[in-house]
C-alpha cells in the first residue's frame, strides 16, 4: 500500500504544480452554435446531425494559437474533446468513419494540437466520452443488446488508438460513463457496478500499460487519480487529486449568443480557491465553428495570465491553509510561507484573526513593499503600512514568512473571543 501511494504521489507530482489548465469543447456542435449537447437537446436524427461534417472545415483553425494563448494565460496543461457525446472524433480512427479526417476538413485535428502543445511546453490532455448518442443501444439495451455492446467496444478500441498513436499524453479525462436507467435496465446497484459495462477496469489497465505517467479522472465508473467537480470550487479529502472544471461563459461548446460571462474577478477568485483546497482549475473555451477562440475568452485569459506573472508565486504548487481570510480573502501556502489572496481591500491596515502562529515579515507581491507586522488579542496579525489603494484592481497578494507552518487557532470556547482570550 505504501509503494502504490508513493507512485501516485510521483504521477501528480506536475498535476499539484499546474494547478491551472485550459479546457477546450470543439466539434461539430460548434456550427448551430448552441451548446455540445444540442443533438440531444434538439433531438437532431443522427443522418441529419451527420451532415454537419460536411460544412465542418475550420480555415482558422491554428493549435499554434491555442496553446500560445493558453501559455500565455499562465495555464500548464490543456485537455481538448477528442470525442464528445455525438460520437464526432476530432482524430483518425479506424474503427468510425465520422471524423474530422474522413469528412470535409481532412485533418487530424488531435494530431495538430498535440504537436502545439509539445512545442509551448504545455502537458497533453486528451477528453474522452464513453458513451455515443448515435448507439441505439445506449438509449434502450434490452431492445438493442448488439448496440450497446459495440458502443462499449468502440470506447475501447479508440481510447487505444489515442493512446498509441500520439506519443506521450498526460492526462486521460473522461466524461460519459453513465446509462440512461442505469438500475433499471441494466439491473445495476446505483451505478456501482457500471464499470462491468463499460469494462473500464481493463481499459484503464490498458491506458496505464500504454502510457505509465497518465493521469486518469474520476468518470469511468472508476475513482482513478483525480475527482471532477464541474461548474463549482471543492475540494476533495487531503491527499487526493481533484480538478474544477469550470466554463467563462454558460456552455462548454460554442454559444453564439452567450452574455452571461464570468468577470475576471470572479475567475480570479475560482482559480484561487482551488489552488487554496490544493485543487486545479481547468477553465473551458468553446472556439468558434472556423476554430477562432472568442475574443471576450481571449481577453479575459490574458488578464488572468498577466496577474500571474506576478501573483503566481501564491498559486503554482501551492498547499492546503488552515488560516481564515475573515472575508477578506483567501490563503494558500508553500512551507511556512503563507500567502493572503486579498479581494476586499480595507487601505492601510488588515486585521486576520485566530492566527497561531508568529509572523516574521510580509511583503506585498505586487509592488516588492515590505509590509508591517504586529500581533494582537484573538491571534488577529495585523498587516499594516499597506497602500491606501490596492495596486491590482482585483486581487492582491500578501506574503508572510511564518516562524514555522502556519496554524489557525481553534476555538474550544466559541465566546472567549469576547475577552480577547480567544
Amino acid at each position: 500500500m505504501a509503494k502504490k501511494a508513493e507512485v501516485y504521489k510521483k504521477r501528480m507530482k506536475w498535476f499539484h504544480q499546474a494547478r491551472f489548465g485550459m479546457f477546450i469543447h470543439w466539434g461539430l456542435y460548434a456550427i448551430p452554435g448552441n451548446g455540445e449537447w444540442i443533438m440531444y437537446s434538439s433531438r437532431i436524427p443522427k443522418d441529419e446531425y451527420a451532415k454537419l461534417a460536411d460544412q465542418f472545415n475550420p480555415r482558422k483553425f491554428d493549435a499554434d494559437a491555442w496553446a500560445g494563448l493558453a501559455a500565455e494565460a499562465g495555464m500548464k496543461y490543456m485537455v481538448l474533446t477528442t470525442r464528445h457525446h455525438d460520437g464526432f472524433c476530432l482524430f483518425d480512427s479506424k474503427v468510425s468513419d465520422f471524423t474530422s479526417v474522413k469528412t470535409a476538413a481532412k485533418r487530424d485535428f488531435v494530431a495538430e494540437y498535440v504537436k502545439a502543445c509539445r512545442k509551448a511546453g504545455l502537458k497533453v490532455g486528451f477528453y474522452y466520452s464513453l458513451l455515443d448518442w448515435r448507439f441505439p443501444g445506449y438509449w434502450e439495451r434490452a431492445k438493442h443488446v448488439e448496440s450497446s455492446k459495440a458502443m462499449a467496444k468502440q470506447y475501447r478500441d479508440q481510447v487505444k488508438e489515442l493512446l498509441t498513436n500520439y506519443g506521450k499524453i498526460d492526462v486521460l479525462w473522461y466524461d460519459g460513463g453513465w446509462v440512461v436507467n442505469e438500475v433499471e435496465q441494466y439491473g445495476l446497484k446505483d451505478g456501482t457496478d457500471l464499470h462491468k459495462f463499460w469494462g473500464s477496469k481493463k481499459v484503464n489497465a490498458m491506458a496505464r500499460k500504454l502510457q505509465p505517467g497518465i493521469i486518469i479522472n474520476n468518470r469511468s465508473a472508476i475513482d482513478e487519480d483525480i475527482d471532477t467537480p464541474e461548474q463549482h470550487v471543492k475540494a476533495s479529502k487531503a491527499g487526493r487529486g481533484w480538478e474544477t472544471c469550470m466554463t467563462i461563459g454558460d456552455g462548454w461548446g460554442y454559444v453564439r449568443n452567450n452574455p452571461n460571462c464570468k468577470s475576471t474577478l470572479v475567475l480570479l477568485r475560482h482559480l484561487i480557491n482551488a489552488a487554496a483546497g490544493g485543487g486545479n482549475y481547468l477553465l473551458n473555451v468553446g472556439p468558434t465553428p472556423d476554430g477562432e477562440i472568442r475574443r471576450e475568452e481571449t481577453v479575459k485569459l490574458r488578464k488572468m495570465g498577466k496577474w500571474l506573472r506576478t501573483h503566481g508565486e501564491g498559486i503554482y504548487g501551492s498547499q492546503r491553509c488552515p488560516l481564515s481570510g475573515a472575508e477578506m480573502g483567501t490563503w494558500t501556502r508553500k512551507g511556512n510561507t503563507g500567502y493572503f489572496h486579498v479581494s476586499r481591500w480595507q487601505g492601510e491596515e488588515l486585521a486576520v484573526p485566530l492566527i497561531a502562529t508568529k509572523a516574521r515579515s510580509a511583503t506585498m507581491l505586487a509592488t516588492g513593499r515590505q509590509v508591517k507586522v504586529r500581533h494582537e488579542s484573538n491571534g488577529r496579525l495585523v498587516l499594516y503600512g499597506l497602500p491606501r489603494r490596492p495596486p491590482h484592481p482585483d486581487v492582491n497578494v500578501i506574503k508572510v514568512r511564518f516562524a514555522g507552518e502556519p496554524k489557525a487557532i481553534k476555538e474550544k470556547d466559541k465566546s472567549a473571543w469576547l475577552a480577547g482570550d480567544a
